[in-house]
């Protein structure tokens, strides 16, 4: 007969799913901080990553050590955050750890807590609690501003308040593939928006850019993101998610208005890549870490200008191999009367980041912060990145319990 019976970590993990469904979002803190306590753990802290990728911020909260953000490139809860893995810095009181808290593989914050010593039995414990504390964050999100809150780090446009309300997770990953983006600026983006979905073994992608700025722009982005979403679940080919998004565009704003776009699928087990462009810079291929080309291609117009069915690029990609899609605002960025910031320029850094920083979410936001400093600071268009790696094999293994 298999023993049924519970243990102590069983309880522990329980009771937060036993009592999370009817929780209020304010009583998430106290209970955490009991949770730990009961493995030992003190000084408990819940940082979540600021809108500008910049800081990790500690959420306030009832019984929750609340200090000053932590700099998501340059500390151990930053390495927590980006690489997701769990950090152990040894202090004369003990030892603090860092568990990133992952929602899928989004890391949607760290957990910091103290405890006297560390295990390996408080190492698992410890990392599933994590797990579960992430859930309940993500899941409490939805009916809260009590997280958005935190996270703001100056005041947000109400353009950018819909985008991000728009946006899926910032980052995905998969064993057969992961993706990561970001949005500059990030408080008053307006008209750059993405979108992506993993059916079966179709990733599917979509980048805009709504031509103006502010709420027009924000308000095109929004019918663009949602026309192709509606298309994308229809399961039709990418020529006709142009035709439905052209469309859609065309009658909601008339002939004086468009969306540049692009949208791509790709077969996450075997590597074969689709897209079709209307009027977005080529992607950048990168392969070793170094960039090998342009993904070059037959472009349609803009949707909203009635273009013709577009024709269909398509590339095989390598294991390892990396697609960057970005906004054209990060390359025409300049002052009057000098050069554009360029292409080569943004090649020359796509190396180079490359070549220190692991990891899709972390190659985005490094490049991105490069950019911005490389030109000035100046941002006055929006400027989105968006990271596509093809790792290839089988995630069945993820079903069968050892």
């Amino acid at each position: 007969m298999t023993d049924r019976s519970e243990g102590f970590g069983e309880r522990l993990l329980g009771v937060l799913l036993d009592r999370a469904h009817e929780m209020p979002p304010q009583l998430i803190a106290p209970l955490i901080a009991e949770e730990v306590a009961r493995v030992g753990g003190r000084d408990v802290s819940i940082l979540l990553q600021d809108y500008g990728q910049l800081v990790l911020v500690p959420l306030p909260g009832r019984r929750l050590t609340v200090g000053e953000p932590e700099p998501i490139g340059d500390s151990p809860a930053g390495t927590a955050f980006l690489q997701a893995t769990t950090v152990e810095v040894p202090r004369p009181d003990g030892v603090r750890m860092y568990l990133p808290l992952l929602d899928g593989s989004d890391q949607v914050g760290v957990m910091g807590l103290t405890l006297d010593s560390v295990d390996d039995d408080d190492r698992r414990l410890l990392r599933r609690l994590a797990g579960l504390v992430a859930d309940m964050l993500v899941t409490k999100h939805s009916y809260t501003d009590q997280f958005f809150l935190a996270r703001r780090r100056e005041p947000m446009s109400v353009a950018a308040e819909i985008q991000w309300s728009l946006l899926p997770p910032l980052a995905m990953s998969v064993p057969q593939a992961a993706v990561a983006g970001i949005l500059e600026p990030a408080y008053s983006v307006a008209g750059d928006s993405f979108d992506y979905a993993l059916n079966e073994d179709i990733l599917h992608v979509a980048m805009v850019d709504a031509m103006g700025h502010g709420l027009d722009a924000a308000t095109m982005a929004t019918v663009a993101v949602g026309a192709y979403r509606h298309a994308r679940r229809a399961d039709i080919g990418l020529s006709e998610i142009y035709a439905f998004m052209d469309r859609a565009i065309a009658e909601q704003f008339g002939p004086d208005h468009f969306v540049t776009a692009q949208m791509m699928r790709l077969n996450v087990a075997t590597g074969h890549l689709q897209w079709v462009n209307a009027g977005h810079p080529a992607p950048l291929l990168i392969r070793d870490h170094q960039v090998v080309r342009q993904l070059t291609g037959p472009t349609t117009l803009p949707v909203g200008f009635g273009g013709e069915e577009p024709r269909i690029s398509e590339q095989m990609l390598q294991r390892g191999d990396r697609v960057l899609c970005f906004t054209d605002g990060l390359i025409e960025e300049h002052e009057a009367g000098e050069e554009q910031f360029g292409e080569e320029q943004l090649i020359h850094w796509v190396n180079r980041v490359e070549h220190t920083e692991k990891g899709v979410r972390a190659v985005v936001r490094a490049l991105s912060h490069a950019l911005k400093q490389q030109r000035g600071g100046r941002t006055s268009d929006d400027a989105t990145l968006f990271l596509i790696e093809w790792r290839g094999g089988a995630a069945d293994h993820l079903a069968l319990l050892e």
